[in-house]
């Protein structure tokens, strides 16, 4: 059975980690898939990863005229969509006495105005009884060193999504929160982490998690697809923690 057939999925940052694994279990479901990045090389690569259920949109996630040409997009192709994972996100982690106005803007201008926005442009477009899914972090709730800036601009779309879990309850939209933890994705090296430093990384992360391990992008996928399905259909405005007990350490 494909619990998505037939659905139309918007995933930002589906080229990629997290976004891409969700835009793959997605389309294996039966959903037609539109993935935005900001890289053409990136969003071509997953578009030919993923197979014929998936198209491919670059723009950048702090653009508030590339939400809007996504929607004029997804709106002549599609009419609608049915789920919204907005999903796309950038970290540098560094402490707060080092953190720069450009990174602070930064962080702001993806993680949280380009959610908030990119909401805003794409709601018209969601069929009733369609959903929303807000990508936030494990660090929005667990102070974690160097992760302040990275976590307030989480924070925020997980405030967000309550709200809107509350605006859109004429239309019967539900809108939740997937917050990964620690995750075997590129992001690592964004992070810093050499190859060479790599092991011993994910040793000591795994250190701080009760499952013992880093996740995988494929378990936070299937989160998704929950929250996405009808196996969610009475789960609304919750912040689903998927980070093998980390919260709890």
């Amino acid at each position: 059975m494909q619990h998505l057939k037939d659905k139309v999925a918007v995933i930002t940052g589906g080229n990629s980690g997290i976004g891409k694994a969700t835009a793959r279990l997605f389309a294996e479901e039966g959903a037609q898939v539109i993935i935005s990045g900001r890289r053409q090389d990136a969003v071509d690569r997953a578009v030919q990863e993923i197979g014929p259920s998936a198209i491919g949109f670059v723009g950048d996630a702090a653009d508030l005229e590339d939400h809007r040409r996504l929607a004029d997009t997804v709106r002549s192709r599609f009419g609608g969509i049915d789920i919204y994972m907005a999903n796309a996100g950038i970290i540098n982690l560094t402490t707060s006495a080092e953190v720069t106005p450009a990174d602070y803007d930064r962080h702001f201008a993806i993680n949280t105005r380009g959610v908030f926005f990119g909401v805003q442009t794409i709601a018209p477009l969601i069929r009733d009884g369609g959903n929303i899914i807000v990508t936030s972090s494990l660090a929005a709730t667990k102070v974690l060193p160097d992760h302040a800036v990275y976590a307030g601009s989480k924070a925020a779309t997980a405030a967000f999504a309550k709200n809107w879990a509350i605006e859109f309850k004429s239309r019967r939209i539900r809108v939740n929160i997937l917050s990964p933890g620690p995750v075997e994705t590129e992001i690592l090296a964004k992070l810093g982490v050499s190859e060479a430093e790599r092991p011993a990384f994910e040793d000591y992360m795994a250190s701080l998690i009760p499952a013992g391990r880093l996740g995988r992008p494929e378990e936070l996928a299937r989160a998704a697809l929950f929250l996405a399905s009808d196996a969610g259909s009475f789960v609304n405005g919750v912040e689903l923690h998927v980070d093998g007990g980390m919260t709890l350490a």
